[in-house]
């Protein structure tokens, strides 16, 4: 096999053939994680609280409603209903955390409920019921919802870190313009060796 292109070769999300679920959904959920992180840090600190109009969320409200989500989805997920009594989902649009810091803790510990949830699972309990809102689910339903949700905030916090960092922003996957020597390097990679 030929070398990889490491200018080209997308080292966010390597892609690896499987026929698990689980593996590929854990995967999936850390590259989109992944992706929000290197948008953050690309973003000033003031940004981070900064909101393009009065109705629309900063990437601090985001991530505070994405914490509360995961921690309320994912705590004893297969035990106990995905909205948790103690949740309250309006407030996690209100009062973000006030610091980088604070931010980023929150984001970590959120992560940390749903990876904790999803490592404990094997391939049997996909066809587990969980609840969610009192409406069954499988497991894999369940997932499934989770990656369209996440994926779609953290689509909103890409979109809002690349407003606000101006001229400064480094592309998180293919840079304009390099899609043919990103599909050429690709291809290369792909090829026989002779």
């Amino acid at each position: 096999m030929r070398p990889r292109a490491p200018s080209m070769h997308n080292r966010l999300m390597p892609h690896e053939f499987s026929t698990s679920y689980l593996k590929d959904a854990i995967a999936l959920l850390r590259y989109y994680k992944k992706l929000a992180e290197r948008a953050m840090s690309q973003t000033p600190d003031d940004a981070l609280f900064a909101v393009p109009d009065p109705e629309s969320n900063c990437i601090a409200i985001i991530v505070k409603h994405l914490s509360g989500n995961m921690r309320s989805r994912w705590t004893d997920f297969l035990a106990t209903d995905g909205e948790k009594p103690d949740r309250n989902r309006d407030s996690e649009f209100l009062s973000p955390p006030s610091t980088r810091t604070e931010l980023l803790s929150l984001w970590d510990s959120g992560w940390n409920c749903l990876f904790s949830a999803l490592d404990s699972l094997t391939e049997s309990d996909l066809a587990r019921q969980v609840t969610i809102r009192g409406e069954p689910h499988s497991v894999l339903q369940a997932i499934n919802r989770q990656l369209a949700h996440y994926p779609y905030h953290v689509g909103q916090i890409v979109f809002l870190a690349r407003h606000y960092s101006g001229g400064c922003w480094t592309a998180l996957t293919v840079p304009r313009g390099q899609s043919v020597a990103f599909n050429a390097s690709m291809a290369a990679r792909q090829a026989p060796p002779r």
